[in-house]
């Protein structure tokens, strides 16, 4: 059973910069798509971008990209998301998710989540 914890959300300025993590146990990193949605209230869960473990090769969605990237460091087993030039409409609750390959931007694809961290960005 793989268990996720994220770490690393707080409060913000808009225009600065926050790195998330995501650690693993009960497996490795390396075997899965590790994905980062975020969600707010009363909206549905949204992709934010992801990580194949297999490849390394990456996707991000549209709202996010060239302002996100994602790595992972297997000898941490763990997965980080930058994100700079937080905007306001970047404050949600970010989760990390891992599932079998490949990547993919569904969430009931995914078969673990994390608790959860909250990120809030103030103008």
């Amino acid at each position: 059973q793989v268990q996720l914890v994220e770490s690393g959300g707080g409060l913000v300025q808009a225009g600065a910069s926050l790195r998330l993590s995501c650690a693993a146990s009960g497996g490795s990193f390396s075997d899965y798509a590790v994905g980062w949605f975020r969600q707010t209230p009363g909206k549905t869960r949204e992709f934010v971008g992801g990580i194949s473990g297999n490849s390394g090769t990456w996707y991000f969605a549209d709202s996010v990209k060239g302002r996100f990237t994602i790595s992972m460091d297997n000898s941490k087993n763990t997965v980080y998301l930058r994100m700079n030039s937080l905007l306001r409409e970047d404050t949600a609750r970010y989760y990390c998710a891992a599932k079998s390959e490949p990547l993919s931007t569904v969430s009931r694809a995914y078969s673990y989540w994390g608790q959860g961290t909250q990120v809030a960005v103030s103008s």
